[in-house]
C-alpha cells in the first residue's frame, strides 16, 4: 500500500483537517517534476558526459587526522544547502519559516510555493498538537484530585476511623532500616558501574502516578551515601496517603440520568450530593473513573499516533522532494522537526506510562495484563465463520423466495377462494418480519458505507469500543430472521380448510406467534450470546424512548425514535398480534378487530406513539438547552401526528371532509419534513456553498448521488398519497399496497440514516471532536480551589 493511502486509512477521523495535506504536498512536488522534465536539456549527440567531480584529486582512502576536522560554517557543504530553516515568534507563538536559497536557479519559484505550503502545513501540525497536549495536561490534573479523593474515600470505607501516619511510622522505618542492610551487603560485591545501575533501576521502580522524580547517579559516591539515598526512596514510596480532609470539600455528582435526577433539575434542586461512604457509592466512582481513565488514555494513543504520523509525513514528503530535485534538504529539515515541540516534546509519553501504572495499581488489582486489556482492547477480528454464514443464509432466502414465487405460480394460490381471507389474516402477521428485515438490511448498507467514506458511526452512536456490530453481522442477523420468516409461511401456504375439522391445522396456524415469541426470548435473553451487548444497547436506547422526557436525551435516542416514526405499520402488525390471537378465531382464520371499537382506538394511539416519543424529546432538549430549533422540531413532529390521525380516521371512516383535512395536513406534514431533512438533518440547500445547493464538505467526491438523494426523498416522503387517493396499481390487495408504502418508507429512512450521520460526522470533524466527554464522580468546591 502507499504511504498516501495508508497515511488517510490511520487518521482519526475527526482529525483530519489538522493532519498535513499530504497530497497536496504531492501535487506540488509533480508540477515541480514536470518543468524539470520539460526544461531538461537535450541528450548530449557525442553520448553520456562524464561528471566534473570525477576529474578532482583523489582523496585517498584512508585519511589523515589533519583532514579529519569538523566543518566551519562557511564549508562548501553548508554553503551548498539549498535551505535554511528559522524559528520566528510571531503574536505570541513560535512558528517555523524556510528560506530557499537557490531561487535564483531556472525554476525556483515552484520550489519556493512547496516550501511555503509546507512550513503552512507544519505550523498547523505543530499548533495542533501543542493545544492538544496542553488539554490533556489540563484533564490530567483534574484526573489527579478525583484520584487523591477516591483514594481518601476507599479509607474511608475501608476504615471509618482513618489511618493516620503515625501508626505506620514505625513499620516503614523498619522497613527502610531492612532494605538499606541488604543495599549495603549486595553493594560490596557488586562493581561501581553495575551499582550505578542498579541505582538508576531502583530509580526507575519508585516511579508511580504522581509527580516525577528526577536523581542523577554518581558512580564516586560512597556506599554509606547510596544506603541513605535508598532509604529515602523506600520512605518515598511507602509515601503518606492523601488527607482525609480532602472529603469535606468533595461532594458526589449525580451523573446518572434518571427520572428523578429531571424532576430534581426542574425543582432546581442541586445535582451535587453529600458523601455516603458505603460499598455502594465507593464501586459507582470506581466504575466511573475507570471509564474516564479508559477514555483519556485513548486520547492519549491517538495523540502519540497523530504525532507520529505526521512527522513519518513530512519525512516522506522531504525524501520525495530530495528524489526530485537532487537536492539534500531533508537532513535540514526533519531536524527542525526533531528539535520542533511535536518532535521532541515527551509528555504524552510520559502521561501514558503514568496512566498505565495507575490504572493497573487502581483498577485491576496490580494485574498489569488484565489492566492492559482494558486501556487497550484488542481489535474486532474478522471471523471467516460470520463470513461463511452470512452467505449461507442469504442463499436459503432467496432459494425460499423463489420456491414462494414458483410454489404460487404452480399452485395458482392467488385464484382460489381462501386468498382473501389469508391476506386479510396471514399476510399482515409475516408482514411485521418482512419490515424488520428490510430496515436491518437497510441499516447493514448504512454501515457498509459508513466505512467506506470514514465515517466514524461507532463514536457518534457511542458503542462500546470493540463490541459495534459490522454490516456482515447485521446481514447474518437478518438474512437468519428472513429464512425463519419464510420458512414459516412456507408451512402454511394452505388455502383450504381440513374437510373432517372444517378448520386449519392448528399448529401451523400460531406459527407467526411462535417466531415472535421467539424473537422477544432472543432479545431479551441475558446470557452473552447472539451480540448481548448491542442488544442491551438497543433495549437500553428504546426504554429511553419510551420514557421520554423524563431522560437526558442522546443522539443515539433520538435516532431511534426517528426509526421507529418508519416503523409506523410494524406497530399495528403487533397490535393485531394481540387482537387475533386474543380475541379471533385464528383456527378460522377469522376475527372482528376491524369492527372492534377498542382495537381502532388503538389503531391511533399505536400510530401515534413514536412520534410523540419524539415530540417529547425535542422538548426536553429545548428545555436544556435553551435552542429555539428544537422548538420547531417539536413543531414538525407535532404536525404530523395531526396529518397521521387524520390519515387513520379518514381509512376507517371515509368521508369527503376526513379527506380533505387528511389531504391538506399530509402535505404540510410532508412539505415541512422534506425541508427539514434537507437542511437541518443532512445540510444540503446551501446556496451559496462551494458547492451550490450542497454543503461545503462532501464525503461521496459525486455530487449527482446528492442531488438523487435529495429527489428520491421528496418521493417516497409523498407515497403515502396512496392511502389518501386509493390509486389501483395492478389490481394489488389493499395490504399488498399498505405494506409497499410502508416498504418505502424504511428505504427513505435507510438513505436519511447516512446522510444523517454524514453530517454528523462532518459537524464533529469541524469541531475536531473525537471524543466523548466522561462524567466525573466528584467535584471540588471551587472556592476553596481559587483559596488554594
Amino acid at each position: 500500500m502507499k504511504f498516501g493511502k495508508e497515511f488517510a486509512s490511520q487518521m482519526v477521523p475527526e482529525w483530519q483537517e489538522a493532519y498535513m495535506d499530504y497530497d497536496y504536498l504531492k501535487t506540488i512536488l509533480k508540477d515541480i517534476q514536470s518543468f524539470k522534465q520539460r526544461t531538461r536539456p537535450p541528450a548530449s549527440p557525442h553520448g553520456l558526459t562524464r561528471n566534473l567531480t570525477l576529474y578532482r584529486a583523489f582523496s585517498g582512502l584512508i585519511q589523515s587526522r589533519r583532514y579529519n576536522q569538523p566543518s566551519s560554517p562557511s564549508s562548501p557543504d553548508i554553503e551548498d544547502q539549498p535551505i535554511l530553516v528559522t524559528s520566528v515568534d510571531r503574536d505570541g507563538s513560535q512558528i517555523y519559516e524556510t528560506n530557499f536559497l537557490m531561487q535564483a536557479e531556472h525554476g525556483g519559484e515552484y520550489e519556493l510555493v512547496f516550501f511555503r505550503r509546507l512550513d503552512d502545513e507544519f505550523n498547523k501540525v505543530d499548533k495542533f498538537y501543542r493545544s492538544k497536549v496542553e488539554e490533556v495536561t489540563k484533564e490530567a490534573e483534574v484526573l489527579n484530585k478525583q484520584m487523591d479523593a477516591l483514594i481518601a474515600f476507599r479509607i474511608k470505607v475501608d476504615n471509618p476511623q482513618g489511618w493516620t501516619w503515625q501508626d505506620r511510622s514505625g513499620d516503614m522505618t523498619r522497613l527502610a532500616s531492612a532494605v538499606a542492610a541488604s543495599t549495603a551487603a549486595l553493594a560490596a560485591s557488586i562493581p561501581a558501574g553495575a551499582r550505578a545501575s542498579r541505582r538508576s533501576a531502583d530509580h526507575m521502580e519508585i516511579i508511580e502516578e504522581g509527580p516525577s522524580i528526577h536523581n542523577e547517579s554518581n558512580e564516586n559516591k560512597e556506599d554509606e551515601e547510596s544506603n541513605v539515598q535508598v532509604q529515602k526512596q523506600v520512605v518515598n514510596k511507602s509515601r503518606k496517603p492523601p488527607p482525609l480532609q480532602i472529603l469535606n470539600r468533595v461532594k458526589m455528582n449525580n451523573t446518572v440520568a434518571t427520572p428523578r435526577s429531571t424532576i430534581k433539575g426542574i425543582l432546581n434542586v442541586p445535582n451535587q450530593t453529600e458523601l455516603k461512604f458505603n460499598r455502594e457509592n465507593l464501586k459507582k466512582v470506581e466504575d466511573q473513573l475507570k471509564r474516564a481513565f479508559v477514555e483519556f488514555y485513548q486520547k492519549l494513543r491517538l495523540l502519540k499516533s497523530y504525532g507520529f504520523l505526521n512527522t513519518l509525513a513530512f519525512s516522506k514528503i522531504m525524501k520525495k522532494y530530495d528524489k526530485i530535485t537532487s537536492r539534500n534538504a531533508a537532513k535540514s529539515y526533519m531536524k527542525m522537526v526533531d528539535d520542533s515541540y511535536l518532535g521532541s516534546s515527551e509528555k504524552v509519553n510520559k502521561l501514558m506510562e503514568r496512566v498505565e501504572a495507575a490504572f493497573v495499581k487502581h483498577f485491576a488489582n496490580s494485574n498489569r495484563s488484565k489492566g492492559m486489556n482494558i486501556l487497550r482492547p484488542k481489535t474486532k477480528r474478522q471471523r471467516h465463520r460470520i463470513t461463511f454464514s452470512t452467505g449461507f443464509f442469504a442463499g436459503c432466502t432467496f432459494a425460499l423466495i423463489m420456491a414462494l414465487i414458483l410454489i404460487i405460480r404452480a399452485r395458482h394460490i392467488m385464484g382460489q377462494e381462501g386468498t382473501i381471507q389469508y391476506m386479510e389474516t396471514m399476510f399482515p402477521l409475516y408482514s411485521l418480519f418482512g419490515f424488520i428485515v428490510l430496515h436491518m438490511l437497510m441499516y447493514a448498507a448504512n454501515v457498509y458505507f459508513w466505512r467506506r467514506y470514514r465515517v466514524n458511526y461507532a463514536f457518534i452512536f457511542g458503542f462500546k469500543q470493540g463490541t459495534e456490530l459490522g454490516y456482515r453481522e447485521v446481514l447474518l442477523v437478518s438474512f437468519g430472521l428472513a429464512v425463519l420468516a419464510l420458512a414459516s409461511v412456507l408451512s402454511n401456504l394452505d388455502m383450504e380448510m381440513d374437510p373432517k375439522t372444517m378448520d386449519y391445522k392448528t399448529f401451523t396456524e400460531i406459527i407467526p406467534l411462535i417466531l415472535v415469541a421467539l424473537v422477544f426470548i432472543i432479545l431479551f435473553l441475558p446470557f452473552n450470546i447472539l451480540y448481548r451487548s448491542s442488544r442491551f444497547f438497543f433495549l437500553t436506547c428504546l426504554f429511553r424512548c419510551i420514557c421520554a422526557p423524563l431522560y437526558k436525551v442522546t443522539l443515539p435516542d433520538f435516532l431511534l425514535a426517528d426509526q421507529l416514526t418508519s416503523q409506523v405499520q410494524a406497530f399495528r402488525s403487533l397490535e393485531f398480534y394481540v387482537c387475533y390471537y386474543g380475541w379471533g378465531d385464528f383456527r378460522h382464520r377469522q376475527n372482528s378487530c376491524k369492527t372492534n371499537h377498542v382495537f381502532t382506538t388503538f389503531s391511533f394511539i399505536i400510530a401515534v406513539i413514536p412520534y410523540w416519543s419524539r415530540m417529547l424529546q425535542c422538548l426536553r432538549r429545548l428545555f436544556e438547552e435553551k435552542d429555539l430549533v428544537q422548538g420547531y422540531n417539536g413543531l414538525k413532529y407535532f404536525v404530523t401526528i395531526v396529518a397521521l390521525s387524520l390519515r387513520t380516521a379518514y381509512s376507517l371512516n371515509k368521508g369527503l371532509c376526513w379527506e380533505v383535512l387528511a389531504l391538506i395536513f399530509s402535505v404540510a406534514a410532508a412539505i415541512v419534513g422534506t425541508y427539514w431533512d434537507l437542511v437541518y438533518d443532512w445540510g444540503l440547500l446551501q446556496r451559496y456553498s462551494k458547492n451550490r445547493w450542497l454543503r461545503d464538505k462532501l464525503l461521496i467526491p459525486r455530487k449527482s448521488v446528492y442531488f438523487g438523494a435529495m429527489v428520491l426523498d421528496v418521493l417516497l416522503r409523498f407515497a403515502w398519497l396512496q392511502t389518501v387517493f386509493n390509486f389501483k396499481l395492478f389490481d394489488l390487495h389493499k395490504q399488498t399496497m399498505i405494506t409497499i408504502v410502508a416498504s418505502l418508507e424504511i428505504i427513505r429512512r435507510g438513505i436519511w440514516n447516512f446522510f444523517r450521520l454524514e453530517n454528523e460526522h462532518l459537524n464533529n470533524v469541524g469541531k475536531y471532536r473525537a471524543f466523548k466527554s466522561v462524567p466525573l464522580p466528584f467535584n471540588y468546591d471551587e472556592d476553596e480551589d481559587k483559596d488554594e
